[in-house]
């Protein structure tokens, strides 16, 4: 199920980077006082009243500007605003209703989305009256704010919280695993969307998908069902969609959120870019199943070395990520093509995977005394019971004398045990500590 979007849009210096750092509850926008700093939108993941969303910083809109970067913003702007389900309008109190806030406002009406209008920069008693001008863009909730202090930002997240869609589940059959395709623009997921279904005995049948725009594709192949996740959203084209690579992030987030297996997909003609391991740490983060997949490998030239060297830099360039399979494909040949799937069905069974607690507790008290932990200051760390809590993700609790006294290259050699005892390939495990009198 993935996480409703919410942009923030404004025109430049209202303040959108202020608000986005205390609502993403961290300094991650570069906030500079000047117009048009923040280049391009910068996404975080916030919580309110239990409601876990997506946010996304624009930069500034401005109208009337034929700058490149200006076209460039407006462009990232609009993408902000197709993927956002509500809309956080910022204007400046001190400045008043500007030429370019009603360019603004009658940009976002055409939207059809629900807007919550900021007026920020109600630092002092004598902007208040400033506010009540705002009425005039013609939006129902207009909130006063100073994102410098904090003031006013609870209602303005009420406000936004009750826009978000209705939580809707999924229907599909339990068995069947769900495969996204994430990566950068023009690595060829379409391609190999068109080369996974043209294989002989897939059987395709389009359903509508639960998310707005997404068109979810069930098919079946040697009776395992599938669901390719938002191919329309992969599919989608168009030279802006394509020369803007950020944008892959948000659809990417609402891919991976509703997936069981992501596969991460690499060109291998261009290599691996910055763009690939923000993506892939997005799955990673979420306690998917993944699988590397190189594709466009008819078009790379080789020796007998080039795919052991390709291995080797994507096990260093996502050392977090060391327990993915990597597949060498080519769509355009369909070389490879068959291996996919089986591969999809082996890291999903591993995503699922339950491991009885005698077993479990064998593989770690054996682990603990062939390598113990170190002690610190006369006390050494102690893990009494072992228990997997959950699965998709496999999910580990152990029950431990003191947590503070645990040493994260200790648990990275009880995960590497886990391994090493159980296949769990694909998927990254998860260990938490409980104390245990």
């Amino acid at each position: 199920m993935s996480l409703p979007v919410v942009a923030i849009v404004g025109r430049p210096n209202v303040g959108k980077s202020t608000i986005f750092n205390r609502l993403a509850g961290e300094r991650i926008a570069i906030v500079e006082d000047q117009p048009g700093i923040t280049r391009d939108r910068i996404y975080s993941r916030s919580e309110w009243n239990g409601r876990e969303f997506h946010l996304i910083d624009t930069g500034g809109i401005e109208f009337g500007d034929t700058d490149e970067i200006m076209d460039h913003i407006r462009n990232q702007v609009e993408l902000a605003l197709d993927e956002a389900d509500v809309i956080l309008f910022v204007a400046d109190a001190r400045d008043g209703v500007t030429t370019t806030d009603e360019e603004v406002a009658r940009f976002l009406h055409r939207t059809n989305k629900p807007v919550i209008l900021m007026v920020n920069k109600v630092d002092d008693i004598k902007y208040t009256e400033n506010v009540f001008e705002f009425y005039q863009l013609g939006f129902e909730h207009v909130i006063p704010v100073s994102s410098l202090h904090g003031t006013g930002t609870g209602d303005m997240l009420d406000a936004v919280v009750e826009h978000f869609p209705d939580r809707e589940e999924e229907e599909y059959e339990e068995d069947t695993i769900k495969v996204s395709l994430i990566g950068r623009p023009n690595v060829g997921k379409s391609s190999l969307v068109n080369a996974l279904l043209g294989e002989e005995r897939v059987i395709v049948s389009p359903v509508a998908g639960t998310t707005r725009d997404a068109i979810d594709t069930s098919f079946e192949y040697e009776g395992q069902k599938y669901v390719l996740i938002d191919t329309a959203g992969i599919r989608k084209r168009g030279k802006v969609y394509e020369s803007i690579e950020k944008y892959s992030v948000v659809r990417a987030l609402r891919a991976i959120e509703r997936s069981d297996v992501c596969l991460i997909v690499i060109d291998g003609e261009r290599g691996i870019a910055e763009q690939d391991k923000k993506i892939a740490g997005y799955a990673h983060e979420a306690g998917r199943a993944a699988i590397f997949v190189v594709n466009k490998w008819d078009a790379v030239e080789k020796d007998e070395k080039t795919m052991d060297r390709f291995k080797r830099r994507i096990r260093e360039e996502f050392q977090f990520m060391h327990y993915a399979p990597i597949l060498f494909v080519s769509a355009k040949t369909k070389r490879r093509i068959h291996t996919v799937l089986p591969e999809v069905n082996e890291v999903a069974e591993q995503h699922a995977m339950r491991v009885p607690t005698s077993v479990l507790n064998q593989v770690i008290q054996d682990a603990m005394v062939t390598t113990p932990p170190p002690s610190d200051r006369g006390r050494r760390f102690r893990v009494r019971y072992v228990t997997q809590a959950t699965v998709k993700p496999p999910t580990f609790i152990l029950f431990v004398n003191d947590p503070e006294l645990s040493h994260f290259s200790y648990l990275r050699y009880l995960e590497n045990q886990l391994r090493q005892a159980f296949p769990f390939k694909g998927t990254p495990l998860r260990i938490l500590l409980r104390k245990k009198s």
